[in-house]
């Protein structure tokens, strides 16, 4: 982790962020807003080009949507907690979808967390500030 954020009065801790959503438009809106709390974030659009980018980015969080094309959010997941550079990263899990079966199935395959859109901010920060088990 890296110092504490100044845009939120010092109370949160400042984390690089790999945020990976299809939805270009929504990925800009939320990577501006965590960006303005202090965070450093990088957005991907897709499983593999978030897979190629860890290695340099070396994200502490990962906000993955779960629908994504060609390469689900899980298997990202599972591909992320084999690799050295997300293994002991928070896996937080931020999608529309959101009955039982689909929170197990994030579970599963290795998030954190478990997050339906449309997510507040404070929820998010929330997720953020809690240290990882």
């Amino acid at each position: 982790m890296n110092t504490t954020a100044e845009a939120s009065g010092g109370a949160a801790p400042c984390h690089r962020i790999l945020l990976v959503d299809d939805s270009v438009d929504a990925a800009l809106a939320l990577s501006m807003l965590l960006e303005a709390l202090g965070h450093q974030v990088r957005t991907e659009h897709d499983g593999p080009r978030a897979l190629a980018s860890i290695d340099d980015f070396k994200p502490d969080v990962v906000v993955l949507d779960i629908g994504l094309p060609g390469m689900s959010g899980f298997d990202v997941a599972r591909e992320m907690r084999k690799r050295e550079a997300t293994r002991d990263a928070l896996l937080l899990a931020l999608t529309g979808w959101g009955s039982d079966a689909d929170r197990q199935s994030a579970l599963d395959a290795g998030f954190d967390h478990h997050l339906t859109k449309p997510i507040s901010i404070a929820d998010l920060e929330v997720v953020l500030a809690r240290p990882r088990a």
